[in-house]
């Protein structure tokens, strides 16, 4: 039986020369939970992932995985845990089917069974076609996806994806999540770094913000969208002649900066209140400027992530470079 809590960091810190990458990072994932890390590049996720991996040790701070401290009892860590970096790690001479069913041996399984663990993922990640081909041929891609894939043959209690999906293309990354969703239906525990904010908020159940080696903020996509507050009205005219003029009579009702588009007729208002939207579209009427089409929006991951790391981010310190070779070596 599994502790409830997965991880448990506070305070890690880690530096390079005179490179703070990780500055104080502090977070708790429960376990069967997906927890997302969002952050620009160089904000230190990929170096909070790999000391959680227990590949790099922390200058300062601590952590848990499980109960298990990531320095003084590494190697049960390891046990439990598996991790997808940034970039694939297969032998390009091999096939896809070889590359997996040699993970397979190495992580127990044997004979048969490495050859039907190997069979089932290739089919899930639709490598089929593909399976007897050396990799060495691939698309970087497909090259993800064998590594994804490689990831997911002992189906860990806890699994880091560190970018999982860069590269890959539409189709491909819905069944990477769908992959990670039916992980974390049979019990698993996901740590996922992504430069995708769809993706975080597709398969994330809560999220933290790093910037600058500090987490920033943090809580579940609903928690952080009304942190940002304000909502987004959308107005389309069927008469775009009359947008100025339209512009100038809601900036009287609405009480934040408004922008259009005048080719297509579009205005675009952040407003503070939703029913504010009622009384635009009232105003509008009064003058018989009629309205095509209107929305109101929720503040988007998009907008948390920017308010939050241009606004809220303490500057104090330098980040890595790039997040990753720095912190692959």
């Amino acid at each position: 039986m599994l502790p409830d809590i997965a991880i448990r960091a506070e305070h890690l810190r880690k530096t390079f020369g005179d490179v703070v990458a990780v500055d104080d990072v502090s977070l708790t994932v429960p376990t069967g939970t997906v927890l997302g890390v969002l952050g620009p590049n160089g904000a230190g996720k990929t170096t909070t992932v790999r000391m959680l991996a227990t590949l790099i040790r922390p200058d300062s701070g601590s952590a848990t995985v499980f109960g298990r401290d990531i320095v003084s009892d590494a190697t049960a860590v390891r046990s439990q845990i598996s991790l997808t970096g940034q970039y694939a790690s297969v032998d390009e001479d091999l096939t896809a089917s070889e590359n997996l069913e040699l993970f397979a041996r190495l992580l127990g399984y044997r004979g048969r069974a490495a050859k039907k663990r190997a069979a089932e993922l290739i089919e899930q990640f639709d490598l089929t076609a593909a399976a007897n081909r050396p990799v060495s041929g691939f698309s970087g891609g497909m090259r993800r996806r064998v590594d994804l894939a490689a990831s997911m043959i002992r189906k860990p209690a806890l699994l880091f994806l560190d970018e999982p999906t860069t590269g890959l293309d539409p189709t491909t990354r819905q069944e990477v999540w769908t992959a990670v969703r039916e992980l974390v239906a049979g019990g698993s525990t996901v740590l996922l770094t992504t430069q995708y904010l769809e993706e975080a908020d597709q398969l994330s159940d809560s999220l933290v913000v790093i910037d600058s080696g500090r987490v920033v903020a943090s809580g579940d996509a609903d928690t952080l969208k009304d942190r940002v507050g304000q909502r987004s009205l959308e107005i389309a005219l069927f008469d775009a002649v009359r947008l100025t003029e339209a512009t100038d009579i809601l900036r009287r009702v609405l009480d934040g900066p408004i922008t259009t588009t005048p080719e297509n007729g579009r205005l675009l208002a952040a407003i503070s209140d939703p029913t504010l939207s009622a009384r635009a579209v009232v105003a509008l009427e009064e003058v018989g400027i009629p309205v095509a089409e209107i929305a109101v929006r929720r503040p988007s991951l998009d907008d948390v992530f920017f308010a939050i790391t241009a606004g809220d981010s303490p500057g104090s310190t330098t980040p890595a470079p790039a997040d990753s070779e720095e912190d692959a070596a």
